[in-house]
């Protein structure tokens, strides 16, 4: 046999080596498939043939430290669809129509995703049964069934606030995916949110069902609850007052309260105004802010919409800081008894002004105080006296205390964003800025600072961190922790504390706090004005500092007004009564009863007893028991008649009418008594056939006007009707 040509060889060997070639490349090619690419095609193979569905975990519940719901999540759905199914079936059109119309959607925008190349897409979160339920009917029907196959509704929650905008900024809300943006629901998101589920299905390369079916569910875990320190009725005292306040002051920067417990650093309460709706919050609901932006031009819009909204949200009593003026005045009275650098006995001499470092710096009270006590000092708000008491503690000791109260740091509360204060560094701080520290001015701190420093100054000298969490638990109810209250470290002795609680309790009945006064009960407190920077251009801040009772208190309660805008803008004239309705509405929730002596007994409120039937003789007997007046009308020997109707609430010493006749009665039209002092004005509402009940400090000085009445002026009324006059204490700062 002929052996084969050379050529024919040759040509046998390059077909060969580029056989082996191609074959090792190949090889090549599936070890690199396998290996270095292996784990991302398995993950596309297993996307491309499976569809991955989220199960959206139940969000814990937020409740008030009795157990009431404020923030809850319920069970709704979410509408998907599969557009490659739905096209298969050729059902876009209806599909698109259907959807539009039940879900209140645009036809265009649900149209572009139906006929998407997708296998998965999500038309609306969050959908109500209503909804969902004639979706069903849809998938259901017969006509529609084959078009709608291609449409999904997958477990969804969403997030409830059932009282609006209660304490909004303390709460604060959610976003699409239920994660938390703000407040509590930020803070405390990994512990409410929970662990999402899933459900794994089978389709083909296109999205649609394969003929057999497969499907793993792996189930969500809900989310924890908390339980706030929080008091519902504590949060709807401060909201109802802080409003009233925010209506009548109209600020241009809004107003905020706290109300907490000194003894534990638990918050109570903590409000701001202007607030939001927790179910829409990205409404904004002021509707002179929506025309301002609307007058903008459209590029601009969005921008400013959205500052308008991080305005809104901001929870002032955490993350503003401010001057606090003579509010501060208690923090360096406690500095100076607790160094020993005065005497309670010591006097002191206000002229009015005090020179310090060349600059001439003037007390609130331009002609001076003249002589005055230690305690008198405080409850004039006497800027010389605490200028004397900076000097005589040192930049060094005022700058330890400022440290020691925390007025520099963060207190560490529950909510994000909370801010420090600022202040001078030691080494910047001279003469000058001591004395106007002393009384509050030249640096900022934030309310919430401001009132655990108080605390513990009236607590027996224990700062406690301010916290508003009390307790977490699972799903059934349990208690997972508790939050216990948190001692930080000790600034002043339990005598020091025991003087300052007298001192700030004598400013309230003697000094510039008697706007806050409430008969029966111990208030202590301390007025603050503050005008902001650049000085000169009259915008304040006006606030007050209380606590309750003064002996052995309970509840401490700060509210600020920031930029009122009427005639009034001084703390003892608008804060402090903001302060004594919460704490008065406050009290008498927690059950304290009121001790009346004195001149208090003589004011004491009774309930006007039933006499109609009675002869005329008893009845007065009855009247003058509980203490009333008594006017007769009609000339018959039996009441047949009266006013105020029996189990009405009068002052002792108001007027009951006593009527022997059935003749009509003729109603009496309210007079008008603003700016009147309080005995022109009781006079005036005597002299209409009217009861009046004071409010306020009108007994107090002879420069406090009466501010509001209720009913307003030229309202009708019966004879003997009881008119509720406030009148506001003017001297203060």
């Amino acid at each position: 046999m002929q052996a084969p040509k050379k050529s024919v060889r040759k040509r046998i060997m390059w077909f060969m080596l580029a056989f082996c070639a191609i074959f090792v490349v190949l090889v090549g090619r599936v070890a690199w498939l396998q290996t270095v690419d292996g784990a991302k095609l398995k993950k596309a193979a297993v996307q491309q043939q499976t569809r991955d569905s989220i199960i959206t975990s139940k969000r814990g519940t937020i409740y008030d430290r009795n157990k009431k719901e404020l923030a809850v999540s319920a069970s709704v759905e979410m509408v998907t669809v599969s557009p490659n199914e739905i096209k298969k079936a050729d059902g876009c059109e209806l599909v698109a129509t259907k959807l539009a119309e039940i879900l209140s959607l645009s036809y265009e925008d649900v149209y572009k995703k139906v006929t998407k190349n997708s296998a998965y897409e999500i038309i609306k979160r969050k959908v109500e049964s209503e909804q969902t339920d004639q979706i069903r009917a849809l998938k259901a029907n017969s006509e529609t069934k084959k078009a709608f196959a291609g449409v999904g509704l997958e477990e969804d929650t969403k997030r409830y606030y059932p009282y609006g905008n209660f304490a909004s900024h303390v709460l604060g809300f959610t976003g699409t995916d239920n994660q938390g943006l703000y407040g509590i629901e930020k803070a405390y998101d990994d512990e409410l949110s929970g662990i999402a589920g899933r459900v794994i299905s089978v389709k083909n390369a296109v999205g649609v069902d394969m003929p057999y079916k497969y499907e793993q569910k792996y189930d969500s875990q809900d989310g924890m609850s908390i339980v706030l320190t929080l008091d519902e009725t504590i949060q709807h005292f401060a909201e109802k007052h802080l409003a009233q306040a925010y209506e009548e002051n109209k600020p241009d920067q809004g107003a905020f309260a706290i109300v907490m417990s000194p003894k534990t650093g638990e918050v109570l309460a903590m409000a701001s105004k202007p607030d939001f709706d927790l179910n829409e919050p990205f409404e904004l609901n002021i509707q002179e802010i929506v025309d301002s932006i609307n007058e903008l031009p459209q590029q601009e819009r969005s921008a400013a919409r959205n500052t308008a909204l991080q305005k809104l949200w901001k929870n002032k009593a955490v993350t503003d800081t401010y001057e606090p003026g003579s509010v501060f005045k208690i923090l360096t009275y406690a500095m100076a008894l607790e160094e020993g650098v005065v005497r309670t006995d010591e006097t002191f001499n206000c002229t009015g002004v005090t020179v310090v470092g060349g600059q001439p710096i003037h007390c609130w009270k331009t002609v001076g105080h003249g002589v005055e006590t230690l305690e008198e000092g405080l409850q004039n708000s006497c800027n010389p006296v605490l200028m004397e008491l900076g000097r005589r503690l040192g930049v060094s000791t005022f700058c330890k205390y400022f440290r020691s109260f925390g007025m520099d740091s963060r207190t560490g509360f529950d909510i994000v964003g909370e801010s420090s204060g600022v202040f001078f560094k030691e080494s910047a701080m001279h003469e000058v800025e001591l004395a106007t520290c002393s009384f509050g001015q030249s640096f900022q701190v934030t309310p919430l600072q401001l009132c655990a420093a108080v605390s513990a100054i009236v607590n027996g000298g224990n700062l406690m961190r301010p916290h508003i969490v009390k307790q977490f638990l699972d799903t059934d109810g349990n208690v997972v922790k508790n939050i216990e209250p948190e001692f930080v470290r000790k600034i002043v002795s339990e005598q020091t504390s025991q003087i300052m609680r007298g001192y700030i309790e004598s400013v309230v009945t003697k000094g510039t706090g008697k706007g806050a006064k409430i008969d029966g009960y111990r208030i202590g407190g301390k007025t603050g004005t503050s005008e902001k920077q650049p000085r000169g251009n009259r915008k304040y801040v006006a606030s007050f500092i209380g606590v309750a009772p003064a002996d052995d208190p309970e509840l401490i309660c700060i509210v600020a007004i920031d930029e009122p805008t009427g005639d009034l803008y001084q703390g003892s004239q608008i804060a402090a009564p903001v302060v004594r309705n919460i704490l008065e509405d406050t009290l008498r929730y927690m059950g304290y009863e009121k001790t009346l002596t004195g001149e208090d007994l003589a004011i004491m409120q009774s309930n006007v007893p039933e006499i109609r039937g009675f002869e005329l003789s008893e009845a007065k007997k009855q009247l003058a028991a509980g203490g009333f007046a008594i006017k007769v009308v009609g000339d018959g020997e039996t009441a047949v008649q009266q006013l105020p109707k029996p189990g009405a609430t009068l002052a002792k010493g108001s007027t009951v009418i006593i009527y022997t006749t059935e003749d009509e009665i003729a109603q009496i039209s309210v007079p008008d008594v603003s700016g009147m002092g309080a005995s022109a004005a009781r006079q005036t509402i005597l002299d209409a056939g009217l009861n009046i009940e004071i409010i306020g400090a009108a007994a107090e000085s002879e420069n406090s006007p009466a501010s509001k009445q209720d009913p307003p002026p030229g309202t009708k009324v019966n004879p003997a009707s009881t008119v509720r006059v406030e009148f506001i204490y003017m001297d203060g700062d």
